[in-house]
């Protein structure tokens, strides 16, 4: 269906180059970073209690183009179950047709992205912690921030993801799980006649925009896994946001400026920018940032962390998708 190795080569190869820095100044960034994010970890598992017994290991730094293979070779990883091999003499076609417009999409992420964590990456696919050097020097600079700041801030982020899929021994297995589902349900065309689809139009416009259009094309089957997943990224997304900014003031002097430029920042772009990210979804993410957050605060707030981390016991005390947008009813499910 894809052909990553395609994709890796033509990201690698489009994507712009980072911001000029001074080589010093460069070895400074990536030894910085590596080290931060053993201590940015510590501070999110004294705020969560997650991992407490794991070991500190340093993160990988490495640049756009790098970037761009590691995010290909996961997402092999992470759906190459689910997508069907093509057959015929039009497969490779096909395949490296997909495999060249996936390759157009990562390079555009790639000079966004400041670090992620990927638990299918890494060479024995037990997950990969990487910040993206060049992206996070720009970033700093562009804002205006203080470096060391702003990095120990990236790090607290990307440290909590790693703590939710190393601490939280099911849920790499859960989710690889449900993005097979989902990814083979919509790979093997489905069932669904234009009759069917037709037939949920009524809903579709009862619900107006809370709907788009790849959630009307979905069967009910695929659309319960859809819910599951994006209720699942949002959690994760919100939790890691919220920890940042609750380790931040203890621990990064300038996170009040961080914050409020960043979320400026997140939100800015021209015309043309802001198109390329509706229409890859990430502005859709940034939502997932602020539902999941708002979510995880109230839980908090409510019956303290050691409540919150119910969510972590097991697949069925995850919020649903209703639950994220109503985080009372998830504390009135697992606490009464």
């Amino acid at each position: 269906m894809v052909d990553w190795a395609l994709a890796a080569q033509t990201g690698a190869l489009l994507v712009r180059g980072g911001p000029q820095v001074p080589r010093e100044e460069a070895e400074a960034a990536v030894t910085d970073l590596r080290e931060l994010t053993m201590e940015a970890e510590g501070h999110v598992r004294q705020l969560t209690n997650l991992g407490l017994d794991l070991p500190l290991l340093p993160g990988e730094v490495v640049d756009r183009p790098g970037w761009v293979r590691s995010a290909a070779s996961g997402l092999d990883a992470l759906t190459g179950r689910a997508l069907p091999q093509q057959g015929g003499p039009l497969g490779p076609i096909l395949a490296g047709g997909a495999g060249v417009q996936t390759g157009l999409v990562l390079a555009f992420l790639a000079s966004r992205v400041l670090g992620q964590y990927d638990p299918f990456g890494g060479p024995d696919r037990e997950g990969r912690l990487l910040l993206v050097a060049p992206n996070v020097v720009a970033a700093e600079r562009a804002m205006d921030v203080p470096g060391h700041d702003f990095r120990l801030w990236v790090c607290l982020h990307e440290c909590t993801h790693r703590l939710q899929f190393t601490a939280v021994t099911w849920l790499r297995d859960y989710f690889a799980d449900e993005v097979e589902r989902l990814v083979s349900g919509l790979a093997g065309g489905g069932n669904d006649s234009l009759a069917d689809l037709v037939g949920r139009l009524p809903e579709a416009i009862k619900q107006g925009p809370k709907l788009n259009l790849a959630e009307l094309l979905q069967s009910p089957k695929e659309r319960a896994v859809f819910d599951r997943l994006l209720a699942l990224s949002t959690l994760l997304e919100g939790h890691a946001d919220f920890v940042m900014d609750a380790v931040g003031p203890q621990v990064v002097p300038s996170v009040d400026t961080i914050r409020a430029r960043f979320t400026a920042r997140r939100k800015g772009g021209g015309v043309f920018d802001r198109l390329l990210r509706a229409l890859l979804g990430v502005d859709a993410k940034i939502r997932q940032y602020e539902e999941g957050a708002k979510f995880t605060k109230h839980v908090v707030d409510a019956v303290g962390m050691a409540g919150f981390n119910a969510v972590w016991r097991s697949p069925n005390t995850l919020p649903s998708r209703a639950e994220i947008a109503d985080p009372a009813a998830w504390v009135r499910r697992l606490h009464g």
